[in-house]
């Protein structure tokens, strides 16, 4: 397919955080963009604002005219979209051209010098961080990220089309349509075992994306996977390690040994040796790309992060409230490294929303040993996102295999009393679901109490 022949775009599902930011790249690309999605949320206002129409009606009434030629028009869809979706449906029935958010990122990033970050962890820091030092460093690029970017306040860094850096998603098999350049695996662990079935299956899907890169292509690998690439790792004899780590006003400073030298003195500003790994892999790629130690150094030192990872809504010397994506038991244990490292005297207060009843019946018991290391946990209901109800997987049943006494069901009506009663000098929101609504709530009543 030439993307150059479609004039009209439509997205089942353009509130998705990886759907907008596509939408957004074919906004600037001046097609005409519109899309449908369940709820309004502030991704879809920033989109309305950009000039995008989005319905939150599922009618094929509800469908601008241009979107209803066939011929002209390219309709994108995400998987977490339901098979009974009338618009889908219309446009399945109706000889559309009609591709998965994937199978699009893959002709965007085709004829371009294609970076691509993968691993169960870490994909949407490290993506962020890896678009962050290219566009400093002026190279003409465009970057999908999977988060809102502190520095962009965006999805998305346009700066050129030479060259594309992109989340290599591992869900639905989604990252096999890609081709990059170069590419990075930060992580391994069973996930998404609602797809794979068993973590061989997924590891073989892993090993399957390592084969999609372009002749001569390079493969970053984190030091101690099963895959064979330029390894990098933290103190370690990995081929790019971080050395002399030293944590200076809340921040890294760090030498990086590569194959050839010593690249010395690097600053970053995010907690947790989990984002110090995405920064190192992410320095990697940009060395092997050619750019130099003084640029990046400079770079990395203005990188702000991603919202909602490791995000400081709060930070005064009595209260701190931090705010996380983490939905894995894996990140659970990184952010609380992350939080024991840089506040390691003082009452953490967690409060966390599983996300799938999949996945909680399949970790349950790593939830309740990364939960149990909090001084105080605060468990809300299991977010059903696609999912339906699986029997007897519930937080109650969750709550009884965490081994720590102080623990508690709460609803998102009483989760600021019991707060407030907890009297934790450090707050943390975490969870994918929609608990991310709920913290602009909390901060206000924190802020009300302080």
């Amino acid at each position: 397919m030439n993307l150059n022949n479609i004039h009209n775009i439509y997205f089942v599902g353009i509130g998705g955080i990886g759907m907008s930011a596509i939408a957004r790249y074919f906004k600037a690309s001046d097609k005409h963009v519109a899309g449908y999605d369940k709820t309004q949320t502030d991704l879809t206002d920033s989109l309305k604002d950009l000039g995008i129409s989005v319905n939150f009606e599922d009618t094929i009434a509800s469908l601008e005219q241009r979107y209803l030629n066939s011929e002209t028009t390219l309709v994108v869809y995400t998987p977490a979209v339901p098979k009974d979706h009338a618009q889908l449906t219309y446009f399945k029935n109706n000889n559309y051209q009609v591709l998965k958010r994937s199978e699009v990122l893959g002709l965007i990033t085709k004829n371009t010098f294609c970076l691509a970050v993968a691993g169960t962890h870490g994909k949407t820091t490290t993506t962020s961080i890896l678009g962050h030092l290219l566009n400093e460093c002026n190279v003409e690029l465009t970057a999908f990220l999977g988060g809102i970017s502190e520095n962009y306040n965006s999805n998305l860094i346009l700066n050129g089309n030479k060259v594309s850096v992109v989340e290599a998603d591992e869900f639905d098999r989604s990252f096999l349509t890609l081709s990059p350049d170069m590419a990075c695996v930060t992580s391994m662990d069973a996930d998404h075992l609602d797809i794979y079935g068993d973590a061989s299956e997924l590891i073989k899907t892993f090993e399957d994306f390592t084969k999609k890169l372009k002749p001569n292509g390079k493969l970053f690998v984190k030091n101690g996977l099963p895959l064979k690439g330029i390894t990098y790792g933290i103190e370690d004899d990995a081929d790019y390690s971080a050395q002399n780590i030293k944590i200076q006003n809340g921040a890294y400073v760090f030498d990086v040994k590569t194959p050839d030298a010593v690249l010395e003195n690097f600053q970053f500003n995010l907690p947790g040796r989990h984002n110090l790994s995405n920064a190192l892999v992410a320095l990697a790629m940009s060395v092997e790309y050619g750019l130099p130690r003084p640029q990046l150094a400079k770079a990395l030192a203005s990188y702000k992060g991603v919202k909602r990872r490791f995000t400081y809504q709060i930070k005064t010397e009595d209260l701190v409230f931090i705010d996380d994506y983490a939905h894995h038991p894996e990140e659970i244990n990184a952010v609380h490294q992350a939080v024991r490292e840089m506040y390691p005297n003082d009452k953490v207060v967690v409060i966390f929303q599983p996300h799938l009843f999949s996945r909680t019946k399949d970790f349950a018991q790593e939830f309740a040993n990364s939960l149990s290391q909090f001084d105080q946990i605060l468990l809300m209901d299991i977010y059903p996102a696609r999912e339906l109800p699986i029997e007897g997987v519930t937080s109650k049943w969750l709550l009884s295999l965490i081994d720590n006494k102080n623990k508690k069901l709460v609803t998102k009506q009483s989760v600021i009393q019991h707060i407030k009663q907890s009297n934790a000098k450090i707050v943390l929101t975490i969870g994918a679901g929609d608990i991310g609504a709920e913290v602009i709530k909390i901060k206000k009543a924190l802020l009300n109490e302080s």
